[in-house]
């Protein structure tokens, strides 16, 4: 993960010293020793980022080393970036327009401290306000029997992020989602970060959650072991083993396969594939998301409900080999963050979270639970309860 960026990360933290060291201090007649110690943090950081870019799996097995790098960027080297972007765009400002004040200092100390402040609640609150999300889709080709019937859509666990004191979110979760009373659950991938070990700790718990029809899952991209550099034979295990675990707490996994859900002589299909594991992201992982083989053997007549973690397999490859109605999605974790109603996610596909309509089809994109980096501003980690109607 670090190593992929650490490049940017090397020149995130030493540009706006280099800045405000050259714009405040380095006229100053300050002693050799308050010079040294300016750049220690600094120096540290980047310590810290090369040792977490020699790592050789997508992130060290003990995450709290990334989370605190993660935390203490945030704290020490955005608010620094931030104030010496806006006090130099300020000062070409004045320069241009010939005014007298810098007002970039101002509006950057200003947002600076908001950044900090911002980076706390997300870090610590922002994580923990778990959400129950309400909405309705309606379909004429809903079998009546089926009107009304709800589902508790729940995604990106990430159990392997939550620990220490992100743990009761856990249990917020699993009471959540079983006072919804609802008729299906439906898990729509990334349980773990990296190892299937991560889910001993939860199996337990996120086996109480129930349903009428039971818990039906796929998996996302982390529940492979894609993120891991390990031989051939080990990252075959590892992601059986992770099958495995799943299918222990009695959740029926469904792995570009369908099923039957009957009310009287009515019925819907759910299917579920599995994730692309990184082939649209990454050359040298295999497609696995097979859609005409989930679908197979399905009347065109009924209710289909697509179970898939990543959207992006709505447009290209669910509604043109599929008549599934509704879709349900993961993976985006709606961006983590979202200000003024944007999320960062958008610069990668409008698919960021929420409902999704092509004429009368749908997806519905939830922004999970957690996510590998442990923080949320504007978003909050949320289960969703999707009742079908029958469109009249």
């Amino acid at each position: 993960m670090i190593s992929r960026i650490i490049a940017l990360l090397v020149a995130l933290i030493v540009l706006p010293d280099v800045w405000f060291y050259r714009r405040h201090l380095g006229r100053r007649p300050l002693r050799r020793l308050w010079r040294t110690l300016f750049w220690i943090p600094a120096v540290a950081l980047v310590c810290y980022a090369l040792a977490l870019s020699a790592v050789d799996h997508f992130a060290p097995r003990e995450i709290n080393y990334l989370f605190l790098f993660l935390f203490l960027l945030g704290l020490l080297v955005v608010p620094k970036a931030i104030y010496a972007l806006c006090s130099a765009l300020g000062s070409l400002w004045r320069r241009l327009f010939h005014k007298r004040h810098n007002w970039g200092n101002a509006i950057g100390l200003l947002l600076a401290i908001l950044s900090v402040v911002g980076i706390i609640y997300g870090s610590t609150t922002g994580v923990m306000q778990l959400k129950v999300r309400q909405v309705e889709y309606a379909s004429a080709d809903l079998p009546e029997a089926f009107d009304g019937y709800r589902i508790v859509e729940f995604s990106d666990v990430h159990a392997g992020t939550l620990i220490d004191f992100r743990d009761p979110l856990i249990d917020k979760m699993v009471d959540s989602i079983n006072a919804q009373k609802a008729d299906l659950v439906v898990f729509v991938g990334d349980l773990q970060n990296m190892w299937p070990e991560e889910l001993d700790r939860v199996q337990g718990r996120l086996s109480r959650i129930g349903a009428k029809d039971g818990v039906m899952a796929v998996l996302g991209n982390h529940d492979y072991a894609k993120y891991v550099k390990v031989d051939a034979a080990t990252r075959e295990l590892n992601e059986l083993q992770t099958q495995t675990r799943i299918r222990s707490m009695g959740w029926q996994l469904l792995m570009n396969e369908n099923r039957k859900i009957r009310r009287g002589r009515d019925s819907i299909v759910v299917a579920g594939t599995e994730d692309v594991c990184g082939a649209i992201y990454e050359k040298g992982y295999p497609v696995r998301c097979d859609v005409p083989k989930a679908v197979e053997g399905i009347d065109k007549r009924s209710f289909l409900l697509m179970l898939q973690h990543a959207p992006i397999v709505w447009p290209d490859s669910i509604l043109p080999q599929s008549h599934a109605q509704l879709t349900l999605a993961g993976h985006t974790h709606g961006g983590q963050v979202r200000l003024f109603g944007l999320s960062p996610y958008l610069f990668v596909s409008k698919y960021d979270a929420g409902m999704f309509y092509e004429g009368d089809r749908a997806m519905f994109v939830s922004s999970g639970v957690s996510g590998v980096v442990p923080f949320r501003l504007g978003v909050p980690p949320e289960i969703v309860v999707i009742t079908l109607r029958k469109k009249r």
